[in-house]
């Protein structure tokens, strides 16, 4: 059976239905080669090496717990045998199980909030366990990354009906909220002052708006509704939305002070497939606006890629199906990241500046061949999902 996102995307534009069905299918086939030997964890990253007939494989780097945690949100709506396929024989709650036993080496918030949420999700009976970690890990009135932030309201919500979270969802919720900078509705990059040097502390990332919007939405669906968090979450939406690329792409950095661009690139492929889609859908499942046409927009990037389309040369597929693959993103190449850094310090004392020559010597032309886990767990959850 057709899923319900799925089917109003083919209902809206049946073309795209196929592409979104290519890209999951790419997904499951993908996942399992991600999975580090013994199926319990998974790597950080999948890096592309091209061989002298053209030819790509993929080499494993690294490991992730978030990207563990993510990838088993995502798989738990498939069926349970496809959930084994993709989680080395476990379903997504056994896999969240052996998560849940990693805990006590975890010390990052957003780890544990992640797993807790995944907890939550499956059904998992030590989620209790879990939101002791990330209670032990969030200490109270201390500023935390707004990424992180989110994560812990979101696991939390997704814990509201089996456990009593209800004086640490009001807090988190606050916080949350209290972030935002003066009357803006983008978020910033941290919940307070202290994590971010000065002279960037205006500048945050299409993560710090999305995972957000999707927090505050999932807070007002838990409960007996939250107006006020829903509201956020609606502006936020709604800004990013018409701050999108003619091309649909989804931008990288803001001004959170005044809600405008800093600096587009890179557009990665998993904000357009995937992280865009789990926010939007998330919202209007709420009660929010339905972005369906942002998010068609924005997912039809993955095959009409205007960066490449004007130079023939540079143009390659960022989607390859018998690899299990979608290649991260379309970049610069600028060394060190300079123009975002450059048009970080420049807003900063001119909110607005853009600095256009910038985009002649540097421009998006550079493809980043890797791919990560938590893409394929967060298209999974995006198109697959919708339990609100």
């Amino acid at each position: 059976m057709t899923h319900t996102r799925l089917a109003a995307l083919g209902h809206e534009e049946p073309p795209l239905l196929a592409l979104a069905q290519r890209l999951l299918t790419v997904a499951e086939s993908g996942l399992p080669a991600m999975l580090l030997p013994g199926g319990e964890a998974f790597a950080f990253t999948m890096a592309g090496h091209r061989a002298a007939d053209g030819s790509w494989t993929l080499e494993r780097r690294g490991t992730s717990t978030r990207y563990a945690a993510i990838t088993a949100l995502g798989v738990r709506f498939l069926p349970e045998d496809r959930q084994r396929a993709a989680l080395g024989g476990r379903t997504a709650e056994e896999f969240t199980g052996l998560l849940i036993e990693s805990l006590p080496g975890v010390s990052n918030l957003g780890d544990a909030a992640l797993i807790a949420w995944a907890a939550a999700e499956t059904g998992h009976p030590k989620l209790s366990d879990a939101l002791a970690q990330v209670d032990a890990l969030d200490e109270e009135g201390r500023p935390q990354y707004t990424v992180e932030a989110a994560w812990v309201l979101s696991a939390l919500a997704a814990a509201r009906d089996t456990v009593d979270v209800e004086r640490r969802f009001s807090s988190v919720r606050d916080r949350l909220l209290r972030a935002r900078l003066g009357d803006g509705p983008l978020f910033p990059h941290a919940t307070g002052p202290g994590l971010v040097p000065g002279y960037r502390a205006h500048v945050s990332c299409f993560a710090d708006q999305t995972y957000p919007l999707q927090a505050l939405a999932r807070a007002h669906a838990s409960g007996d509704g939250d107006p006020e968090a829903l509201a956020a979450a609606e502006a936020c939406a709604a800004r990013i939305c018409e701050l999108q690329g003619d091309g649909g792409q989804w931008w990288w950095h803001y001004d959170a002070r005044t809600g405008r661009a800093v600096e587009g690139y890179p557009v990665y492929s998993v904000h357009q497939h995937a992280m865009a889609p789990t926010a939007l859908f998330d919202l209007a499942d709420a009660g929010g606006s339905d972005f369906g046409a942002s998010i068609r927009k924005g997912l039809r990037w993955m095959t009409d890629v205007p960066e490449l389309a004007e130079h023939p040369e540079k143009q390659e597929p960022l989607i390859l199906d018998e690899l299990g693959a979608t290649w991260r993103k379309v970049y610069r190449g600028d060394p060190k990241k300079a123009v975002r850094a450059v048009r970080g310090i420049g807003t900063r004392a001119v909110p607005g500046l853009r600095l256009k020559w910038l985009d002649r010597v540097y421009p998006p032309l550079a493809v980043d061949r890797e791919c990560r886990p938590y893409e394929f767990g967060w298209m999974l959850f995006a198109w697959q999902g919708g339990r609100i």
